[in-house]
């Protein structure tokens, strides 16, 4: 997948199969657009295009509202590792601006779509809005597409269990601990990528290590305190593991500094050293609540225990 941080930096691709959006959580919704995409690429060889923007809309629309408060699935470049897996052929990353956000329907469609690429297809999801307050649509496409001499084609919603899939069910299911419901959603786990980095000394001293997660972006969303089975990959090795979540703050407040990721990787080895590493980690599932332990004995058997309940979820 080639990726671009300009439109200034993209050269020929050929026959482009386009489509525009956030696309964060590249879930089930979005894989139904993009298999599309390559569908069609493929009927015509062509190549897929995607048009995402970094930061999200909202943050830069309505940072004091909606944009304060918007927590998202996937940071950059879990985005990036998600959409790479799909099959994408280009991946057009636009920072998303004040000014950018003023440019017209009409002009994204003449000046990026027609100009600068050259669409032979633009693919849309359903009830799609795009330009200067969201005044495009489907059928102002459609128009435009003859004028321009692309073709225009809109997929239809898609449920799963008669609930619509979006990425704010998504975000509701991670916050509730919900990771089951959210993979299903997703079509994939959900991720966090992270470096590693030591983590908490009494669970070292127990013969229990952790290395802790830092996340990078602020809008990344955390799901809920708790205790989750979990597959790390590192190095291109794969770990069972336990990683507990845990926020100092009552749930309104949220200060990501204060929200404390460790993670217990089974099986690594007495001496191997993995801080510094970079770990993807696939959440499976949520097994239990926070707790508080009277001692540490206590707390090693409830660990032990967690662990029996991971190697027997996870094959």
């Amino acid at each position: 997948m080639k990726i671009y941080y300009s439109l200034d930096d993209i050269g020929t691709i050929k026959n482009p199969v386009v489509t525009t959006g956030s696309f964060d959580g590249v879930h089930i919704g979005h894989k139904t657009i993009l298999n599309r995409l390559r569908e069609i690429a493929g009927g015509i060889e062509g190549e897929s295009v995607l048009i995402t923007f970094h930061p999200h809309p909202r943050k830069v629309l309505f940072p004091d509202t909606a944009g304060k408060t918007l927590l998202l699935i996937n940071s950059q470049r879990e985005k990036i590792e998600l959409l790479r897996k799909t099959g994408l052929d280009n991946l057009i990353i636009l920072e998303f601006t004040r000014e950018f956000s003023k440019i017209s329907s009409i002009d994204f469609i003449r000046n990026i779509l027609a100009a600068k690429l050259r669409a032979a297809r633009v693919v849309i999801g359903f009830n799609h809005h795009f330009g200067h307050n969201r005044e495009g649509n489907f059928e102002y496409l459609y128009e435009l597409g003859q004028y321009y001499n692309f073709g225009v084609e809109e997929i239809p919603e898609q449920d799963i269990h008669n609930e619509t899939v979006s990425s704010t069910l998504i975000r509701k299911a991670l916050l509730e601990g919900k990771i089951q419901r959210a993979n299903a959603y997703l079509d994939h786990h959900y991720i966090i990528i992270s470096e590693l980095y030591p983590g908490s000394s009494t669970c070292r001293e127990m013969n229990f290590p952790t290395m802790r997660l830092k996340i990078d972006e602020d809008s990344k969303l955390i799901p809920c305190d708790g205790v989750y089975a979990v597959t790390v990959l590192v190095d291109g090795e794969y770990y069972k593991g336990i990683l507990n979540i845990k926020n100092s703050l009552p749930p309104e407040i949220r200060i990501l500094e204060d929200i404390l990721i460790d993670v217990h990787l089974f099986d690594t080895g007495h001496n191997l050293n993995l801080t510094g590493h970079t770990a993807i980690v696939f959440f499976a599932k949520r097994i239990r609540d926070e707790l508080a332990f009277s001692d540490a004995t206590e707390m090693m058997k409830q660990l032990e225990a967690d662990q029996s309940e991971v190697e027997e979820l996870i094959y």
